[in-house]
């Protein structure tokens, strides 16, 4: 057995080289970039009005003017005008090119126009003001999205900026999700008392579905010649292997003997967690191997802890730790082990304040419905007081 730590790292050390895809940009969301995007053109193009008012040449306010006859208008999308007098001034819209002859943009709130007459109303104007300047973002040529990075919806508005219909990003490991177990049915199926519906498998797709990644399930009988051979089948495809339960000491847990028997290095077997004890860990030269406690909580809290930071790490993608304070002090019935309590976590004056969430167990996966995240209480702690700040995994982030 090994510790959370110990685990972690064995896990960090084993990695799938990512292939990479080209996708369109309506896909990318969320995937990690494989390829630099460069600047087509200036950002922005040209001189760009930022606020709606009128354009003028800022020596005409160092010369005292303060009325512009108002020479014609520059909508945005037409084709840049030119100022003819410099003691005049041309109506400007956002978004529109900055006038030739132009310097600065005073904005409708502080002039009048009547008549086609714009007389100031302040005097605080400086040069250059409401304007965004050409290349003041980024200048043509220069990289504006690097290699592993994950795509959110400000870099697809980047790519579009730059024409870019597609991008290349690295692909997911192909993924199995495996359930194992007899007492198993699919959701479409009407249970017998002795049987439930398979829900991890589905917890699990979801879960790499909001990563990107688009998994296959399957499910294995309590059966160890029919679990090998479907087991060697999948090894045949699949570069990552997630299976729930079967990995425990039940003389039913056949997932570890039949791995060894398809020649699975076991990396550990066991961390001194609770819960998710019965962690199973693997490799193959081609595969990485997980085996989840086929209890729900368990599962779900392994995949969080282990398999997600795992799989964003190997496309360069380390997220930021998260705390949060304990609102009470606990006592840990058995210290030995590192405790990942379920918590409900509030944002309380800029601090964010764990509250521990009874349940009924790593069954009772019914009571992930009032959690929001796990709070990691260290290996060694018999106790842990109010305001003690600790290690955050969230997996429901605000809709």
């Amino acid at each position: 057995m090994v510790s959370v730590a110990e685990a972690t790292r064995l896990i960090k050390e084993q990695s799938l080289k990512p292939a990479v895809e080209r996708i369109t940009i309506e896909q990318a969301e969320g995937r990690v970039l494989a390829e630099a995007i460069k600047a087509d053109r200036d950002f922005p193009p040209f001189d760009r009005v930022a606020m709606d008012g009128i354009a003028i040449n800022y020596q005409a306010i160092e010369e005292g003017w303060e009325g512009f006859r108002v020479e014609g208008m520059q909508p945005a999308g037409q084709p840049r005008l030119t100022l003819k007098n410099d003691k005049n001034c041309i109506e400007v819209m956002t978004g529109a090119m900055l006038p030739i002859g132009c310097d600065t943009v005073i904005r409708y709130e502080d002039v009048t126009v009547v008549n086609e007459l714009a007389k100031i109303k302040t005097k605080n104007i400086t040069r250059g003001q409401c304007i965004h300047s050409r290349a003041l973002d980024a200048k043509r040529g220069d990289t504006i999205l690097t290699p592993g990075i994950r795509i959110a919806s400000s870099e697809v508005a980047l790519l579009a900026a730059v024409g870019r219909l597609e991008a290349d990003v690295y692909r997911f490991p192909l993924t199995a999700i495996v359930s194992t177990g007899n007492e198993l049915v699919d959701i479409h199926d009407r249970p017998q008392p002795h049987q439930i519906r398979r829900s991890n498998s589905y917890a699990l797709s979801a879960a790499l579905h909001s990563l990107g990644s688009t998994p296959q399930l399957f499910h294995l009988v309590d059966d160890r010649n029919a679990m090998e051979r479907e087991l060697g089948r999948l090894f045949n495809t699949f570069e990552l292997i997630i299976l729930s339960g079967g990995v425990s000491k039940g003389k039913f847990d056949f997932v570890p003997a039949v791995l060894k028997d398809l020649g699975v290095t076991t990396i550990f077997h066991q961390v001194s967690q609770k819960p998710g004890k019965p962690l199973f860990f693997g490799t193959t030269r081609k595969q990485v191997i997980f085996g989840l406690p086929g209890n729900p909580v368990s599962s779900f809290l392994c995949f969080y802890r282990y398999i997600r930071p795992w799989l964003l790490g190997t496309m360069g993608i380390s997220e930021e730790a998260e705390f949060a304070a304990l609102a009470s002090a606990i006592d840990m019935k058995n210290p030995d082990l590192t405790h990942f309590l379920q918590v409900k976590v509030k944002n309380e004056g800029g601090t964010q304040v764990a509250y521990p969430v009874p349940g009924g167990g790593s069954g009772d996966f019914a009571n992930l419905r009032e959690v929001d995240s796990f709070l990691e209480i260290p290996l060694g702690k018999p106790s842990c007081a109010a305001g003690e700040v600790l290690p955050l995994i969230p997996f429901r982030k605000a809709y």
